[in-house]
């Protein structure tokens, strides 16, 4: 709010996360409560991963549709410190669904694991290009400020680290953390009036939701990231190749890989080969994740993909320092989660993009 020179009453909508560690239904409801206003649209979101896209493509739409004029975009959760490890893997596994998937114990982890084992098998995907996803966000956590791992990272440190569930080791998982983000989304003509210095706009969105089993997943390989993107493009006029800058949801090292297919940043079947070449780092076609991502900057559940939003919204407003990508004018997020099950994908740019 102070970043938008707001005051707390004049937020009118608020929408929140979910949150594992306090399990509240009406989150965003309590949340109003403790900073003392009462809006007028509310709601607390849950589409796993993909909740955080989500929110600011329901925050556009309620504000074009009158529902409310300055909304709180909020998620924070207590991955770390606030679960045990047995109840952090009990809420993961609780996920699944309850008759076919959760009595045999299958965690959110083994489903990611199952579409990387068909992608090497399809498309001869190595687990050194997968590797050298993890390697290239730690690289990027290096240069961000309250980045959670900022150590050197090889592609020998993650083949040697332990498996977590084959093909995936440690490494090529994404970390357990503290955290949370907001963000106040206006109108165009509300942000004008409000003298907002390097306003960012969301200029096109697109969601979809494939199924809830992975054994009923369409496609191993092939995801809703298709359909969202191309929604998402469609409505802000542009196309991959104009994106300059990508948070893309990387909660596992395969998972990227098959994000920059899907998303339309190269080739199905060829994102082991386009990591690999340096095309999703500075200086290549798409620079992903500057901050380091779920994988070394923070992982905090479903307001993960909340600092995916933070880092892009901080490149087009040409205010990341070290890590700047020179002339970012178009940023695209993409959110995902339960296994590729629900996708989300928001289109911003700067004031020159419109």
């Amino acid at each position: 709010m102070a970043d938008a020179g707001i005051e707390k009453h004049q937020v009118d909508g608020v929408l929140c996360s979910h949150a594992f560690s306090s399990p509240f239904h009406r989150f965003s409801v309590a949340l109003s409560e403790y900073l003392g206003i009462q809006p007028t649209f509310s709601n607390t979101l849950q589409v796993s991963g993909a909740t955080a896209a989500t929110m600011f493509n329901i925050a556009a739409a309620a504000i074009a549709g009158g529902l409310a004029e300055t909304i709180l975009v909020a998620g924070g959760d207590s991955l770390l410190t606030g679960l045990t490890p047995d109840l952090a893997i009990r809420s993961m596994t609780e996920s699944r669904d309850q008759q076919y998937e959760m009595p045999f114990g299958i965690p959110v982890a083994n489903t990611f694991a199952m579409t990387a084992h068909r992608h090497m098998l399809e498309f001869g995907t190595t687990q050194e290009q997968f590797a050298q996803v993890a390697v290239i966000h730690r690289e990027h956590a290096r240069s961000t400020p309250g980045a959670q791992m900022t150590l050197p990272l090889t592609v020998s440190d993650v083949l040697n680290s332990a498996y977590v569930t084959t093909p995936y080791h440690k490494l090529d998982c994404s970390l357990i953390s503290d955290g949370g983000a907001a963000f106040i989304v206006t109108s165009a003509q509300r942000a004008k009036e409000l003298g907002i210095r390097k306003p960012v706009y969301i200029l096109g969105g697109g969601e979809c939701y494939t199924h809830e089993h992975i054994f009923l997943m369409p496609s191993l390989t092939t995801t809703g990231a298709v359909q969202s993107s191309a929604r998402a493009y469609a409505m802000a006029g542009c196309t991959p190749k104009d994106i300059d800058v990508a948070g893309v949801y990387d909660c596992f090292t395969g998972t990227v890989i098959m994000m920059l297919e899907d998303l339309g940043f190269c080739l199905k079947g060829e994102g082991g080969s386009f990591v690999e070449d340096g095309h999703i780092t500075y200086g290549g076609t798409i620079p992903c994740n500057t901050h380091g991502g779920l994988l070394s900057f923070a992982h905090s559940g479903m307001p993960g993909s909340l600092f995916h939003f933070h880092e892009v919204v901080q490149q087009l407003r040409g205010q990341c320092g070290d890590r700047q990508v020179l002339g970012a004018e178009l940023g695209l997020v993409h959110s995902l989660g339960a296994g590729f099950a629900t996708n989300a994908t928001t289109i911003l740019g700067t004031e020159a993009t419109l």
